[in-house]
């Protein structure tokens, strides 16, 4: 099966370098050298996958993520960036990137994101043994792809909503950092246990009355996290 990306970088050297390697793993790859051309492009085809850079002309890749997730929010996100601080990770995730690379990357472990993202996808669309899992007033509706507290719809990326299935299938269950980017990134990478962080707080932000005081998914210090049981 052949699988169409969108890649949205104004480094031409970068950009024709990755539609390369990305041939490799049989995906087709369109090329745009600034946001609003990228968001053109995405905006009158189907793509499986967007690999965006963050520092773009015309229009930023945040502010492109932002449009894009307007429209789709379920395919998947690489984003790409030279800055490396917190905050710029932070506000990539926060607006739909499902997953972050910082320039300079190696081009093995960006198609290992990209394969990644594409395994989560099958699974995604592989048949559900279940079609609801409720806990209290959260309702998880796989087959819908649709959560809902207290009957109102949450928003959720589609990172958050794996992570949050992921959970909900397997309650009372602790996984740390590793095993949680493991088993809902598809990938294991020394020193982006943060993106775990990041996801999680956000999911909490979006299901706890009191994020601070978590009911749903709770943090068992020193180990990692699981989902309440107790429900």
């Amino acid at each position: 099966m052949t699988h169409k990306i969108l890649i949205v970088e104004d480094n031409p050297e970068i950009a024709e370098l990755v539609q390369m390697h990305l041939k490799d793993i049989h995906c087709e790859a369109d090329i745009a050298f600034d946001g609003a051309a990228g968001l053109k492009l995405f905006k009158n085809n189907s793509y499986d996958l967007v690999i965006l850079d963050l520092m773009l002309p015309v229009m930023d890749g945040l502010e492109v993520c932002k449009q894009l997730r307007l429209d789709n929010k379920r395919v998947p996100v690489i984003m790409l960036t030279s800055k490396s601080s917190e905050l710029d990770r932070v506000l990539g995730l926060e607006i739909g990137a499902d997953d972050y690379l910082t320039k300079p990357f190696s081009i093995p472990e960006l198609v290992a994101r990209v394969k990644a993202q594409f395994r989560r996808l099958d699974a995604f669309h592989a048949p559900e043994p279940q079609s609801r899992l409720t806990f209290g007033e959260l309702v998880i509706e796989p087959d819908k792809h649709r959560v809902t507290l207290a009957g109102k719809a949450v928003e959720l990326t589609a990172k958050e909503f794996d992570l949050l299935l992921h959970f909900a299938s397997h309650p009372g269950r602790v996984y740390n950092r590793t095993e949680l980017l493991d088993q809902v990134w598809g990938y294991s990478y020394e020193g982006y246990e943060h993106t775990v962080n990041s996801h999680i707080n956000r999911l909490r932000s979006k299901i706890e009355a009191d994020p601070a005081k978590p009911q749903y998914i709770m943090t068992v210090w020193g180990v990692g996290y699981k989902f309440n049981e107790a429900q």
